[in-house]
């Protein structure tokens, strides 16, 4: 446990802080983001370009049919699009723009929008969570597709072959060893993902020297040629955007690797992808005719073909790791966010901010195997996994809009900015749209399903939270718990009593926990804590507040910690106890049983108090399913003592009903 510090005057209120552990100095986190290190720049390319770093296994395979003779008006077009899509989705937008939107270093959705809801009001967190929702989406396609694309390159050498049961085999693997932790298996990301780039900018390179004119793709007006005049060619914009998939998850690692770092080991990664898509482009237009074999594999030489597809599927395999990953870090920032309901989150191994969602993970699996059962190959899955990445790009380009705007950046540059990605993703959407009857409407209902399901948890949540009645600690009240303490004729409940509470406003708590306290049988404990647990928008903040209500009787605290903090509150509880009685604000009477307990402040109990909607109700309709329905994905969660990190058997747990308006009196008639 890490060193607690105390800061300021210790009469009322005693705060500590732990930077030194987390490195949460703003100087050092700003270093972190500035450095340049040899192997930040092996992390990088391991864990944060995986996913883009796969995409040319079956970006072009989804733009010429097998059969399709190809026009070469067409095919430089597209590999022009392709170009000018990396340069301004992904280096201008991405690796320039919103990687300075860090929340304390931290990056992703749910870290940008901490850094604007407080300006924008409770309307951002609809955009927050449809952008939260269709990045879980896209984690659902993107092994299927991903792991598909790599196994079917083996179809070159067994036509024959069914890619359905390998494909799902590996998917389980991965996902059943997700509970083991990353930590061994995640040191050879780096060197196997530096190994597949430089393979395909090889491969590239070479099958590009036949036909060097393919370069001539850089100028831009290739692609307004495809767009403006080739029959058709707009609607081709739904595949090209296949290239840049993974941009998203790019910002989401910011925090992992360091900004720079990113920034840096993007330049020879993105020249790698321009010389495979080359490559490819230069095969099919000597060719003349597509196959039914990705372009991407028809330039890999014979004698090392077999090799090719091992390095693929591994390449595949850890693309969609750090994409499990990324979705678990998502996940976990929604339930400290209160957008998702509580999960047990499990931390593997021991690397900061390594983490395991053991429902998610069966969640996420059995989504990636229906997947693979419904579209069986992946040019099947590219409608779907194009419409689920452009809506979460969208999104994000209103949120760093919004972003911009707090940050007073000029609002022509703002306009301007937002101009340019708006059109370029709203045509990308456009194309999307028009293969929904392809199954492109499968990720619009996960997406929509997810909005709906966080939306819900969220504004139930706080419907039922407007429903709980508090009440000021007043002097009387105090005299009551005072009097309740030393009252020696009533058996002692625990030494220490601690109440959860949903409210840190000082002196005041929920009316159920000063009835769950005096209404009989009465709960003597010697000593009453009031405790708060508020999860901060920085991600790493540690620290507790305690007021002394009653001196050695009542005290209220509010521990505030980071959404990516683990909430161990049964140990910070302990050392919050340890450290009040050094400071002398808390003294315990020592009776004879206290001698053989190994706590100088005795034992103690954690009393959760649960709700349930009242029959006796007379709510409105919509308000009614809106309360029910966050019951019911309360199923879903855990428990608050998994969920804070408390010891099982310091928990005691009430049920209380909730009651909005008692309904009507009942008049019943009597009859003899």
């Amino acid at each position: 446990m890490p060193k607690l510090l105390l800061l300021g005057k210790v009469e009322a209120y005693i705060i500590f802080n732990d930077n030194k552990h987390y490195n949460l100095n703003h100087d050092n986190i700003q270093q972190f983001h500035k450095q340049v290190k040899l192997a930040g720049l092996l992390i990088s390319t391991g864990i944060v370009f995986g996913d883009i770093g796969t995409s040319p296994l079956y970006t072009l395979n989804a733009l010429f049919h097998p059969g399709e003779v190809v026009d070469p008006v067409k095919a430089l077009g597209i590999l022009s699009c392709i170009i000018w899509t990396l340069t301004l989705q992904t280096t201008l937008k991405y690796i320039l723009i919103t990687l300075q939107a860090d929340n304390n270093g931290e990056g992703g959705i749910f870290s940008l929008y901490t850094l604007i809801r407080r300006y924008f009001g409770k309307w951002s967190i609809v955009l927050a969570v449809m952008g939260g929702a269709f990045l879980i989406a896209d984690g659902i396609i993107t092994p299927p597709i991903s792991v598909s694309s790599a196994i079917e390159g083996l179809q070159k050498v067994y036509p024959e072959l069914n890619t359905v049961p390998i494909v799902i085999a590996i998917i389980v693997l991965l996902f059943v060893i997700q509970q083991l932790g990353t930590q061994q298996i995640g040191k050879f990301f780096g060197p196997v993902m530096l190994v597949w780039f430089s393979f395909i900018g090889i491969i590239g390179l070479r099958s590009a020297a036949s036909n060097l004119a393919v370069f001539k793709a850089l100028n831009p007006y290739y692609a307004y040629e495809l767009l403006a005049h080739y029959p058709a060619g707009f609607w081709l914009l739904g595949g090209i955007f296949l290239c840049t998939t993974g941009a998203e998850a790019l910002y989401s690692d910011m925090g992992h690797v360091g900004r720079n770092n990113i920034r840096v080991s993007w330049i020879y990664i993105k020249i790698t992808l321009v010389l495979s898509y080359a490559g490819q482009t230069a095969w099919l237009i000597d060719n003349g005719v597509a196959n039914e074999i990705s372009p991407f594999y028809n330039i890999i030489p014979e004698a090392i073909y077999i090799p090719s597809v091992i390095l693929a599927s591994m390449a595949t395999v850890i693309a969609s790791q750090a994409l499990i990953s990324g979705c678990f870090t998502l996940v976990n920032e929604a339930i400290r966010l209160g957008l998702w309901p509580r999960n047990k989150v499990i931390f593997p191994g021991s690397i900061k901010g390594q983490m395991y969602i053991p429902f998610f993970n069966w969640f996420l699996m059995s989504a990636c195997i229906l997947t693979v059962l419904y579209f069986r190959e992946s040019k099947n899955m590219e409608a779907a996994f194009g419409l689920s990445v452009t809506l979460t790009m969208l999104i994000t380009t209103f949120l760093i809009s919004l972003y911009l705007k707090i940050r007073r950046v000029p609002v022509v540059v703002i306009t301007l900015i937002t101009a340019l990605f708006l059109s370029v993703e709203i045509s990308f959407l456009i194309a999307n749209l028009q293969k929904l009857h392809e199954g492109g409407w499968i990720m619009l209902v996960v997406g929509g399903l997810l909005t709906v399901v966080m939306l819900t948890w969220y504004n139930g949540k706080m419907a039922q939270s407007k429903l709980i009645a508090t009440s000021q600690l007043s002097p009387l009240v105090l005299q009551k718990l005072m009097d309740l303490s030393t009252n020696a004729k009533i058996r002692n409940h625990a030494t220490n009593l601690i109440y959860l509470t949903s409210t840190e406003k000082p002196g005041y708590v929920e009316r159920r926990i000063l009835d769950s306290i005096f209404n009989a049988p009465a709960k003597r404990a010697d000593v009453y804590w009031f405790l708060h647990v508020h999860v901060t928008d920085e991600p790493y903040t540690m620290q507790y507040e305690a007021k002394v209500l009653a001196p050695n009787d009542v005290y209220q605290v509010v521990i505030r910690i980071g959404f990516r903090i683990e909430p161990k509150v049964d140990l910070f509880f302990r050392k919050i106890v340890t450290e009040l009685i050094q400071r002398g604000e808390l003294n315990y009477e020592k009776t004879e049983e206290k001698k053989y307990d190994r706590h100088d402040f005795g034992d103690y109990r954690f009393m959760i108090t649960n709700s349930f909607l009242s029959y006796d109700n007379n709510l409105p309709y919509w308000k009614n399913l809106l309360i029910k329905s966050y019951y019911n994905l309360k199923l879903l969660g855990v428990q608050e003592d998994v969920n804070f990190g408390l010891d099982a058997s310091n928990v005691v747990f009430e049920r209380y009903p909730l009651v909005f308006e008692k309904s009507d009196e009942v008049r019943l008639e009597r009859i003899q």
